[in-house]
């Protein structure tokens, strides 16, 4: 039984290297969107570079995740944890040295798979080194300092981009991880799960990227790539198959029988997708259209993250009395608002009277949504599967934004150098929103119809501080063996 107590001073080094890990992957899902516009000037980049340079990160981490955890249980969870610190260094160090936007997006791919190896990573030497009556404490602190991280990260992406240059939003992981891994080496305890097999689900993974790869591509490349979006639905289809025939599969499809699980993570999927699209445009429309600098327009989405993580536990406390079917509803509502609201953000906009309303708004739409999702989706299932529900709730909201970001710009009629014109992006961003609002009024009218109270009984999550709005918190299981996720 893990036995290290939080107050002793391995407790706090172990604490302290899961926080750097996992804040790594974190700030780097916020911080590049900030940087896009100045990334295109300078490497003369197309719009769908820039796509790219966020979906080919996110594309690998959502495709991987699952798998990511599965390998710590096996082969050891700090040693694959410090394997994708050092890979996620080294893809960064990558990134900051690209020359060209090709260059820039292999290693974002890169970047990807070592945050699918570290992210799960961190919550998994939580769970397997504290004593089970430090844990939930640990765990609190963990998400606690991480959405501090998330809160942080376009306000500090903005100030890297505008003073030393958008590289150092990459190069800055690597002091990062060169703090981060001696203190894991010497600190944190070798941790498996005895009863891992050693099977994984390769296969499954691998075509489970592969479909969402050449959908992405199909929608980025619109017109001259018809015969990837087939291949990419034929992939699926396979990803499918296959994981219904696997004894092991990475994608457990039986969970999708509880009715609840599935409608949670449909709903999931049009609101992720909704903020991926969002959050992408939104950085880029701030500085091509309403003339911000890079750290004026971090600094203006802080207070969405800041509301998240003052007040995400309180909205779960809240969820708890009432049920997470008004939450489901009334969450997504709001955020379909405040995009609406984002119309107003033209040229010189005033960001008291036309940006800040929008972001407040938003804020607190995703503070009444966020916590309430997870505790339904950890509630929708046996509390043994509770890492793996979270785990695919996690990878789906990941993959939502990833085809979002793809298809959006298609849908508002953005050309490939929209972004270099004010008028123009603006033309489309003005498109856009109601699109994005659009969906998360399916999302809300999809809860209010499918979502019920669970039982009283059920399992309810430990990482009630948030402040990523990239995907919705991980959680992993009660026993050690059981993890599959990270934030």
């Amino acid at each position: 039984m893990p036995d290290v107590r939080l107050a002793s001073s391995q407790g706090k080094w172990i604490l302290l290297t899961t926080v750097l890990g996992s804040s790594m992957a974190m700030l780097d899902s916020t911080v590049v969107n900030v940087a896009l516009p100045r990334i295109g000037r300078d490497l003369d980049a197309s719009l769908s570079a820039l796509q790219w340079t966020v979906n080919a990160y996110m594309l690998t981490l959502a495709g991987l995740i699952l798998l990511g955890g599965s390998l710590g249980d096996h082969y050891g969870r700090r040693k694959i944890f410090v394997l994708g610190v050092v890979w996620f260094a080294a893809a960064s160090l990558m990134c900051g040295l690209a020359p060209n936007d090709a260059i820039l997006i292999a290693a974002r791919a890169l970047q990807g798979i070592g945050g699918a190896l570290l992210t799960p990573g961190s919550l998994a030497l939580i769970q397997a080194s504290f004593h089970p009556d430090d844990r939930a404490r640990a765990v609190g602190l963990w998400s606690g300092f991480g959405g501090i991280g998330a809160a942080v990260g376009p306000f500090l992406g903005g100030w890297l981009v505008d003073g030393p240059g958008w590289r150092w939003v990459f190069l800055l992981n690597v002091p990062l991880a060169l703090l981060c891994v001696p203190i894991a080496l010497r600190h944190v305890p070798e941790s498996a799960d005895g009863r891992a097999h050693g099977r994984f689900d390769v296969l499954g993974a691998a075509l489970g990227a592969l479909a969402l790869g050449l959908v992405t591509y199909a929608l980025i490349e619109a017109g001259t790539a018809s015969l990837l979006a087939v291949a990419g639905v034929a992939a699926g289809v396979a990803f499918v198959y296959v994981e219904k025939r696997r004894q092991d599969p990475m994608l457990p499809l039986d969970m999708f029988a509880s009715r609840q699980f599935t409608a949670l993570n449909v709903v999931t999927l049009c609101v992720y997708g909704a903020f991926g699209g969002y959050f992408f445009l939104t950085a880029l429309q701030l500085q091509v259209v309403a003339g911000y600098s890079a750290l004026a327009a971090g600094t203006a989405l802080l207070p969405t993250t800041a509301l998240m993580l003052f007040f995400s536990a309180r909205s779960g406390a809240l969820a708890d009395r009432i049920g997470p079917r008004i939450p489901l509803t009334v969450g997504p509502l709001l955020c379909a608002t405040a995009m609406l609201l984002m119309l107003r953000v033209g040229e010189h906009a005033n960001y008291l009277t036309d940006v800040l309303p929008a972001v407040l708004v938003q804020g607190v739409g995703m503070v009444i949504l966020v916590a309430p999702l997870t505790a339904s989706v950890l509630a929708s299932v046996d509390t043994t599967r509770a890492g793996i529900a979270s785990g695919i709730n996690n990878a789906a909201a990941r993959a939502a934004s990833l085809i979002a970001v793809a298809a959006l710009p298609l849908l508002a009629g953005m050309g490939p150098e929209a972004y270099r014109s004010a008028t123009a992006f603006n033309a489309a961003f003005d498109r856009a929103m109601p699109i994005c609002a659009g969906v998360l009024v399916v999302g809300a009218a999809l809860a209010f119809a499918l979502v019920r109270r669970p039982a009283p009984d059920c399992r309810h999550p430990e990482c009630r501080t948030h402040g990523c709005v990239t995907a919705p918190p991980l959680e992993a299981g009660r026993r050690p063996g059981l993890q599959t996720g990270g934030g």
